[in-house]
């Protein structure tokens, strides 16, 4: 008997590294079979920033100077992470992606929506109707899903039958406002000045308060309350652990993750929760 399959659909290009390759690994590790879907059928290109960590230093334009990285090393995807995505660009499954026309919640046993902030290739994967249309399906049959970052956005844009956010009424987390503007602040600030919206797929309209357009922001609109977007508790074990931006999960380390499950939906807000966020989600999947 075949593995189960899990899909895990992207953009063409500018995902996340971390958080596609890190569940990738996880799911692989424990028996399952993981495929991967496109627009076009072609294999993604990962976000070529977060795993080298050129050009997000000031002096990222000066090609004599790119390879030096001081900002880079501190917000590129780790070693583990790096080794994991270059294992998955080599998988058969990632280098033959379904298309994302035609996909059938009917065909996997989860679905798992990593995320990616670079606006030039991630608005097409938040803004697909068909992926939207998929995620709406995965809720509606009750069928396993996990989503981090912006993954958590896609999820929330995703309207059921009647017509709400298929995350109306449960409880998520997702990428923070607070650590959406502190990687926003060090690049436009101190690093990637030349073009300092790198870490904002939106950005706000005159008018708009700050964080509008953040993750959390426009997520905890489609929620039935703001407060349903939850956040790390100030007395929560390991709260710096969690919230510092400085500490990443291990497999054997869930101390600094933060995720949060409703029913079958399992959420994360970064790549530093993905092995505790993995781990939730294989517990709702069938056995491989």
């Amino acid at each position: 008997m075949s593995a189960p399959c899990i899909l895990i659909p992207l953009p063409r290009r500018d995902f996340d590294p971390s958080e596609a390759a890190l569940a990738w690994r996880q799911l692989r590790r424990a028996g399952y079979r993981v495929c991967f879907a496109t627009p076009d059928g072609q294999p993604a290109e990962p976000d070529p920033q977060m795993l080298s960590g050129e050009g997000l230093d000031a002096w990222g334009l000066v090609p004599g100077l790119r390879r030096v990285r001081l900002l880079g090393l501190l917000l590129r995807a780790n070693g583990a992470a790096r080794a994991a995505c270059a294992e998955m660009l080599e998988d058969p499954d990632y280098r033959q992606p379904l298309r994302h026309e035609g996909l059938r919640v009917e065909d996997f046993a989860g679905l798992m929506l990593p995320g990616g902030h670079w606006a030039r290739g991630m608005r097409e994967y938040l803004e697909s109707a068909t992926l939207q249309a998929l995620v709406a399906a995965f809720f509606a049959a009750d069928k396993p899903l996990a989503a981090v970052c912006h993954g958590v956005l896609l999820a929330a844009r995703s309207q059921g039958a009647d017509g709400r956010s298929v995350l109306h009424g449960r409880k998520t987390t997702g990428l923070t406002w607070k650590m959406e503007k502190t990687a926003w602040d060090l690049t436009r600030f101190y690093g990637r000045w030349w073009d300092g919206d790198y870490y904002r797929t939106y950005s706000e309209a005159p008018g708009e308060p700050a964080g509008y357009m953040s993750v959390q922001g426009e997520v905890g609109r489609l929620l039935a309350s703001p407060a349903d977007f939850l956040d790390v508790p100030r007395d929560a074990p390991d709260f710096w652990r969690k919230t510092s931006g400085l500490h990443r999960d291990t497999p054997d380390d869930s101390r600094p993750a933060w995720v949060v499950r409703d029913g079958n939906y399992v959420s994360g807000r970064w790549p530093g929760d993905m092995h505790e966020l993995m781990r939730r989600f294989i517990e709702l999947l069938p056995a491989a």
